[in-house]
């Protein structure tokens, strides 16, 4: 197959994989080198704790790797942050993102054909998914469904993790105020040309995911991508202040219609109702403020990159029309 004549960043974000790293990018450069002309690798260590970041350090001198940038996290993030890390400083036309443990390479050269036909956006989704508790599939299966009722996304089927953006899709979400949450959905929501495009491959998963820490990334999801919760609370709020007014309308109506009421239900049913009617209008406001001051918020950096460590030799850095984009970018 003749290489696409393109430069590509690829992806892949690690965490305490010392043994593995150095025959996983041999791999993976294999495959970069027989499908593009032109190539980087950017790797995000997530934090680790054992001898990573030696090892990419090591993987990146003179008899090391070619094309090959690391970034190396001071602390762990969420996945979607730590891939948006790469993303971010990635600088070719196109960005893939890839889990060792869960994607299969070989299925890049397709959505590679995908986007050379025009597509901004291409997604690949295996359909053999990884071995999971039964809570976990449980609840993975309520937040999809729950988010395709909010946002209209269903994440898992049409905004898999694996994924392939121009670099007119990455510019769009570096013009949000939030690029590491944008990014996880925006990509499917933003009118891009997409394909959705499936396989089926054994995923090989060898680091465990809690059900805790993806209970607690759902509910972020959830909140951070879409107004739609908070509006609903707004909603009832709404609701339950003017179902608290017809009330009392109605216990008046009762008190002037009625002769045999029973004494004290009209001053109680009162009460009750305008401690609820001013309940609600409290929640309303709240609400709404909250929305406000979301839309305001700009909170910090998602994440910070430690280290930074760029191949001794790049191949590609001729191709580049970007000044200082080697080991002078700095922490983030």
């Amino acid at each position: 197959m003749t290489p696409h004549p393109v430069f590509l960043s690829l992806v892949i974000v690690v965490r305490n994989q010392a043994t593995e790293l150095e025959s996983l990018l041999q791999a993976v450069t294999g495959v970069l080198q027989s499908l593009v002309t032109n190539y980087e690798l950017t790797v995000v260590d997530n934090g680790s704790e054992d001898d990573s970041v030696a090892v990419l350090e090591e993987l990146t001198r003179e008899n090391g790797l070619p094309n090959v940038q690391v970034y190396s996290l001071i602390k762990p993030v969420d996945r979607d942050a730590a891939c948006w890390a790469g993303v971010e400083n990635a600088l070719g036309d196109f960005v893939a993102v890839f889990d060792p443990a869960t994607d299969d390479l070989a299925f890049l050269g397709r959505m590679m054909d995908s986007a050379m036909h025009g597509a901004d956006v291409v997604f690949a989704r295996n359909e053999i998914a990884p071995r999971r508790s039964l809570a976990y599939r449980v609840a993975f299966a309520v937040f999809n469904r729950m988010y395709q009722w909010l946002s209209g996304v269903h994440l898992a089927h049409e905004a898999p993790a694996y994924r392939l953006l121009s670099r007119r899709v990455v510019n769009v979400i570096l013009q949000h105020p939030q690029p590491s949450i944008t990014y996880r959905h925006l990509p499917a929501t933003g009118g891009f040309v997409r394909v959705n495009l499936s396989y089926r491959a054994p995923p090989r998963l060898t680091q465990r995911r809690l059900l805790r820490d993806s209970l607690d990334r759902g509910a972020f999801l959830l909140v951070s991508t879409t107004r739609a919760p908070l509006r609903m609370v707004t909603t009832l709020s709404m609701f339950g202040a003017f179902a608290n007014l017809a009330y009392s309308g109605y216990v008046i109506a009762i008190w002037a219609f009625k002769k045999d009421v029973a004494p004290g239900w009209v001053t109680l049913s009162l009460q009750q109702s305008g401690m609820f009617f001013l309940i609600s209008v409290v929640l309303l406001v709240l609400g709404e403020y909250i929305l406000h001051m979301a839309s305001l918020s700009n909170e910090g950096p998602p994440y910070i990159i430690g280290r930074e460590y760029t191949s001794a030799r790049m191949t590609a850095r001729g191709e580049l029309n970007v000044t200082g984009a080697g080991r002078e970018r700095g922490a983030r």
